[in-house]
């Protein structure tokens, strides 16, 4: 290790990583890796890919390993070799025996093309690359990447994902980080998670508003109409002239994220019962003009990534962080990327916003559950450790409102997917339950459901006046439950209340 920092100090950095000495050394540790991992996997196939420090280093592995281990071109024995038992042959088979290098010196387009093919057919061991095959490269069987510096910024997500595709019962791929990509990973992640939610919008402001007071609301629909002011919202046709002037990607951006505001808000009220905030704005007008507002958007983004000419190619890193020399195993720990946060932040979100029933005692209790996980800890911290803890909270909630809803949606169907009555069962089966059987329950409210639908389908306007409406499903509940199942007093009443509720919601469009 001395020598090599003396060399170092003599050379330039690249001259000294591609020094022979450094060279076979990272080689053997490489090659060595490599076959334990296919035996570790009992998968012969998969491949491995260095990115290198430099061309020169690439050109360096390269020219040793063909020394060392083998030829660029695989050979063919003309004498009969001996048969090897099945345990030599898996072992012969798990050997690196043949290896490329891809740079865009060595070779032309269609050399290196050929290459690329050869090694998704599993032709060639391991590829040797520096700054191609970063972004865009995709084989499947590559499920070992060896890092030799530090990539920068998206470049550094892209060369993570080469080894994250789907490849027969791989569910990972994995990382040797020679040169501790830990602080830039951090700090990329954070980066993108932060753009992530500027341009797909701040999930953790979703959180925030899934507990809004009534005063909050308010506050955000009166911020809504004075963004919207200058723009005629009753015509999507004149919206959508207007907005067609418009070529500042900010001021887009800003239109395209109150539209979204709204559709959430919308939700929102839904969710908390706020049922008066619904007459303040047209919110399914507000979501057609949304659409309008993020195509043009998406319209103003082409254009400017056609404008600037957008080169995604990675840049010389003038400033590696310093290689370990000694290539011993120091720790194995999964790389969890901030799209995994964000994913399952808005998967929980969108699971308990889409439940039906807001006021069951078990979404009320998983709702609350989350807020407190929301106010206790910050869901946006994205350090590896963080980011892994808050992942598993989140999915625990996540999973019990998955359950929740695929028992709502069982109960739904048994009403012909009418909410309304999924939700009245729930409502009579939960605190002094009326009956102890769920199915005795569905049979009388199933021919309620027909004679109540039947009624006001006969005439809709009687649905204006409370008061007849509430002596129209009286007089029904009664009738349907007394042979069937009968009731106290209260429960008649009980079952009234609630059913002449459900009824008005939904038609006063409280209800979705």
């Amino acid at each position: 290790m001395e020598q090599f920092k003396t060399m170092r100090g003599s050379f330039k950095k690249e001259d000294a990583y591609a020094h022979p000495k450094f060279v076979e050394a990272l080689l053997e540790y490489i090659v060595k890796d490599l076959e334990q991992f296919r035996m570790t996997v009992g998968d012969a196939s998969v491949g491995g890919m260095v990115i290198c420090d430099s061309s020169k280093q690439a050109k360096a592995l390269q020219e040793i390993f063909e020394t060392n281990y083998g030829h660029s071109e695989p050979q063919h024995n003309m004498a009969a070799e001996p048969k090897l038992s099945y345990g030599e042959q898996e072992k012969a088979n798990r050997m690196v025996t043949r290896s490329e290098v891809i740079l865009h010196d060595v070779g032309d387009k269609d050399f290196r093309k050929d290459l690329v093919e050869e090694f998704k057919e599993g032709k060639i061991d391991i590829l040797f690359v520096y700054n191609m095959l970063l972004t865009g490269f995709d084989a499947k069987r590559l499920k070992k990447l060896y890092l030799t510096r530090v990539i920068k910024a998206h470049n550094l997500l892209q060369a993570l994902t080469r080894v994250n595709r789907t490849y027969k019962d791989h569910k990972y791929g994995y990382i040797v980080d020679f040169a501790d990509i830990e602080k830039e990973f951090d700090k990329t992640n954070r980066d993108y998670f932060k753009e992530l939610q500027g341009e797909l919008g701040d999930e953790m402001q979703h959180y925030s508003d899934l507990f809004k007071k009534p005063e909050e609301i308010a506050q955000e629909i009166e911020m809504i109409k004075d963004t919207l002011f200058q723009f005629n919202t009753q015509d999507a046709e004149v919206f959508s002239q207007q907005i067609r002037q418009i070529n500042d990607h900010g001021e887009m951006l800003k239109i395209a994220k109150v539209l979204g505001d709204a559709k959430s808000l919308y939700n929102l009220i839904r969710l908390s019962g706020n049922y008066d905030f619904l007459n303040e704005l047209d919110f399914r007008k507000l979501a057609i003009l949304s659409r309008e507002a993020n195509n043009r958007l998406a319209l103003i983004n082409t254009k400017k990534a056609l404008e600037n000419d957008l080169d995604n190619t990675n840049l010389l890193n003038i400033a590696l962080e310093d290689i370990i020399f000694s290539f011993t195993k120091v720790k194995e720990e999964e790389l969890v990327l901030a799209d995994q946060l964000k994913n399952i932040l808005q998967k929980t979100r969108e699971s308990l916003g889409g439940n039906f029933d807001p006021r069951d005692p078990e979404f009320i209790s998983l709702r609350e559950e989350l807020e407190r996980l929301f106010k206790k800890k910050n869901l946006n911290e994205v350090s590896k450790e963080e980011m892994n803890s808050n992942i598993q909270e989140l999915e625990v909630i996540y999973n019990k409102a998955v359950e929740l809803e695929r028992q709502n949606q069982l109960l739904a169907q048994k009403y012909e997917d009418d909410k309304k009555y999924a939700r009245l069962h729930k409502r009579l089966m939960e605190k002094d339950p009326i009956t102890d059987k769920d199915r005795k329950l569905a049979e009388v409210l199933m021919e309620l459901k027909a004679e109540v639908d039947q009624e006001i389908d006969q005439n809709n306007r009687q649905m204006d006046n409370e008061n007849y409406v509430e002596k129209m499903l009286q007089r029904i509940v009664v009738k349907q439950f007394k042979n069937k199942l009968p009731l106290a007093a209260a429960d008649y009443k009980r079952v009234n209340q609630l059913l002449v509720n459900e009824y008005l919601n939904e038609y006063r469009g409280n209800i979705a």
